[in-house]
């Protein structure tokens, strides 16, 4: 398997304020140089499977050591990947 894309919410709880968290997972998805297309309740991600599943381990680990967060992820070989996001 070469490619495959995640489907990604993630929501850390008890937080005032949730977007420093989420933008720190969605840079260390940009970090493993996947294709980030970030929306208003997940974000999609692609690239090479090993990379996918790298930077969603650091994602997932790096929000965590803030504190209690729900994680949740939908992966796929079988989508394509999203069109780049219109900045």
């Amino acid at each position: 398997m070469t490619g495959i894309a995640a489907q990604v919410s993630l929501y850390p709880l008890g937080k005032e304020h949730l977007g420093p968290v989420i933008r720190e997972a969605v840079s260390v998805f940009h970090a493993h140089g996947l294709a980030v297309r970030p929306g208003e309740m997940s974000t999609v991600i692609s690239g090479a499977e090993e990379a996918v599943f790298a930077a969603l381990r650091e994602a997932f680990t790096t929000a965590a050591a803030g504190g209690p967060v729900v994680f949740t992820v939908t992966i796929s070989n079988a989508c394509p990947a999203p069109p780049p996001a219109q900045d």
